[in-house]
């Protein structure tokens, strides 16, 4: 399994712009092939900032779904969100299983 964990820092007067772009990409992107979650959260705390967390089959999943066409239209609309700050990671999970 990949997961991809992060956060993005946007304009705050682009706020509802972004919330419409991420719901966009979420519903088309859960959809997909070796899709097992997809979401966008925003910070209960910072405005400015949105969290996001993915769940993937496999990396072959994952990099299926930076050429799907949805996400390529995303990552157009990020690049006019003012994005301040983009701290995404990748990582390959070999195991998953209750937290106690």
């Amino acid at each position: 399994m990949v997961v991809i964990a992060g956060v993005i820092r946007i304009d705050p007067g682009r706020r509802e712009e972004a919330i419409r772009a991420a719901v966009e990409v979420a519903r088309a992107t859960r959809l997909e092939p070796g899709c097992i979650s997809y979401a966008f959260g925003a910070d209960l705390e910072e405005p400015d900032v949105f969290r996001v967390f993915e769940e993937w089959e496999s990396q072959e999943a994952l990099d299926r779904h930076f050429q799907t066409p949805h996400m390529l239209t995303f990552q157009g609309k990020v690049s006019g969100l003012g994005v301040k700050e983009m701290a995404i990671q990748k990582y390959r999970v070999e195991s998953v299983g209750p937290v106690a």
